[in-house]
């Protein structure tokens, strides 16, 4: 808004009034109000002329970098709100460049601060020619999920094609286990030379898990040891072989599959220690752990499936029971219709028999 009077003709007002001029007399003479004399003599009262226009620069140049400051931190904000993620292709830049335009900058600071030219951000896109081969590619990759593009067109097109889709899905990776010596299934000459051990999972009728550790030898296909707990880990599996080898002594190896408690560094120190070999068979392939694997599906048919565990206590007791069981009285055909404890029996008995030269070498 444009002012009536100029600060040097204020300060003639003020004079006027100081030379002997009545205030009323000097409003009716110019055409202003009382009130505006008064406010003009609480600010510019006691100035000069040069004083007057001091304080008008004084006060443009406080006006301009209070502009200054605003557009700088508008600037912040916005550039702060914008920035929160990398943005890379030049179309994710342009639509960053119009959000700060919306925002309050202008179109070259939003620019300079994108770091991206005028001619880019104005730059139209042709039409899209691989519309068609896109859309192939789209139809191929939903109907084969996991075979790929597999299309006989320039490969760098449609790779790029298939990355712009986002149809990429996640490669497979192997499970890594340790790199050991394959051992051939084969049954031993005696109790306590190789053991085979397993998990078996079941739940309490609350749904907790029980995790049950089953342990076998291999020549008497007695069960060691049924143990089950709600978790087992890698240093407590090394302590229920130790408990157990208190009652039944330790075996020369132990046949695995690769779980992580039995690849673990506690369970290879605790073998290391103890002079057991740990023999890992192959992933995938549990055949080679044939004698643990068919324990455990007669333990889950006869046991698990046939009993309703209240408590991780309850199951212990019915567990135990029934390995015992197994062991002393149920026969089996391929130790010539002897229960397993018996067989380990008439192991021991013809080992006493055996001269020391011929007794057979260990497996």
């Amino acid at each position: 808004m444009k002012k009536r009077f100029t600060e040097e003709q204020i300060i003639g007002f003020l004079r006027e009034v100081e030379a002997g001029l009545p205030v009323k007399e000097l409003c009716r003479q110019h055409g202003f109000s009382e009130a505006s004399y008064y406010l003009w003599r609480s600010k510019f009262g006691g100035m000069s002329v040069s004083d007057a226009k001091r304080l008008k620069e004084l006060e443009a140049e406080n006006n301009r970098l209070k502009k200054l400051l605003a557009e700088s931190m508008l600037e912040n904000e916005v550039t702060r709100e914008a920035l929160r993620k990398k943005v890379v292709s030049a179309p994710s830049r342009r639509d960053l460049v119009r959000h700060m335009t919306h925002g309050g900058l202008s179109e070259r600071r939003a620019l300079r601060v994108i770091g991206m030219s005028a001619s880019a951000y104005r730059y139209q896109p042709a039409p899209d020619r691989n519309h068609a081969l896109r859309e192939q590619i789209v139809a191929l990759a939903q109907r084969h999920r996991r075979y790929g593009s597999g299309m006989i067109v320039n490969h760098k097109r449609v790779e790029r094609l298939y990355a712009q889709e986002k149809l990429q899905v996640r490669r497979r990776k192997r499970k890594k286990v340790p790199v050991a010596q394959r051992q051939p299934l084969g049954r031993p000459s005696a109790a306590n030379q190789v053991w085979s051990m397993d998990f078996v999972f079941d739940r309490t009728a609350e749904g907790r898990v029980i995790k049950s550790l089953t342990v076998v030898d291999d020549a008497t296909h007695e069960a060691v040891a049924i143990v089950p707990e709600r978790a087992i880990g890698g240093n407590l599996l090394t302590r229920i072989l130790d408990r157990v080898a208190l009652l039944r002594g330790l075996p020369k190896a132990i046949r695995t599959d690769n779980g992580k408690e039995f690849c673990g560094r506690a369970m290879l120190t605790w073998a290391h220690r103890r002079g057991v070999k740990l023999f890992l068979i192959e992933p995938g392939k549990p055949n080679q752990n044939a004698y643990i694997e068919s324990f455990n599906g007669r333990f889950r048919d006869e046991c698990l499936n046939e009993h309703w565990f209240t408590s991780l206590s309850h199951a212990k007791v019915l567990i135990e029971a029934w390995r015992r069981e197994y062991n002393e009285e149920q026969p089996k055909k391929s130790l010539g219709g002897l229960t397993p404890a018996n067989y380990a029996r008439q192991l021991i008995a013809n080992a006493a028999k055996l001269t020391p030269g011929s007794k057979a070498e260990c497996y």
